[in-house]
């Protein structure tokens, strides 16, 4: 028996054509899942819930959220620029959470996995607004990790970077001199992670194998955040 079979489980995937969606979604389908995949964005308040509401029966919630990250100075970032990274990140985890944490509770099982990013972990030039959200993002599932835990529910979460995606790591960055470059001085691993391989840390992180974890943050960097 594959200790990482999702046979039957019904997951929900966010942002399904955009940063690591397709990669999640091939991923699990063939590990048996029953992906509901939502490609809308999720800033409207009221979306969240009628979201989970549609897909009805949830196992496993794949909270994949992802935006162009803003490279503007601490000292000139706008109202705009900071509300917006916290209205399409930081908002709609909470509403997803909130929204599909009773029916796990009720029945004493369910897995919530971010997708989020170690630009939290590590400070990064002219990423203020960016690494703000996404550490926002950490220490909410850290809590509410915590707090579903004795239901039986586990919330964890990825921070990844140089993880190869189409919203951050598109083919002209990836093929820049000036990015490889980089990648071989900053990152160990020497390459970026694919998107297969973060896809089934997720697949890990969503089976009964992992149900040890609660509350967890995860980094799949390539080493990134020892350096």
């Amino acid at each position: 028996m594959n200790p990482l079979s999702l046979d039957g489980k019904r997951v929900l995937l966010t942002q399904a054509s955009d940063f690591m969606g397709p990669a999640l979604r091939e991923v699990f389908v063939e590990l048996g899942a029953n992906v509901i995949t939502d490609e809308g964005p999720l800033d409207n308040p009221s979306r969240p819930d009628a979201l989970i509401q549609q897909a009805g029966h949830i196992d496993v919630m794949l909270v994949n959220l992802g935006i162009p990250a803003p490279s503007t100075p601490a000292a000139d970032v706008s109202q705009d620029e900071w509300c917006s990274a916290f209205a399409h990140m930081v908002d709609p985890l909470q509403r997803l959470v909130k929204a599909v944490l009773p029916q796990m509770t009720a029945r004493g099982s369910g897995k919530i996995v971010l997708i989020g990013s170690a630009s939290a972990l590590r400070g990064i030039r002219r990423a203020s607004t960016y690494s703000a959200a996404r550490g926002a993002q950490l220490a909410y599932i850290q809590s509410v990790g915590i707090e579903v835990a004795p239901k039986k529910v586990q919330v964890n979460a990825i921070a990844q970077n140089y993880v190869d995606n189409p919203t951050y790591f598109p083919a002209e960055v990836q093929t820049n001199p000036v990015f490889q470059e980089k990648l071989k001085r900053e990152v160990p691993l020497g390459r970026l992670v694919s998107a297969r391989e973060d896809a089934m840390f997720a697949a890990y992180l969503a089976s009964p194998a992992a149900d040890c974890f609660v509350g967890q943050v995860f980094p799949v960097c390539g080493g990134w955040i020892t350096r």
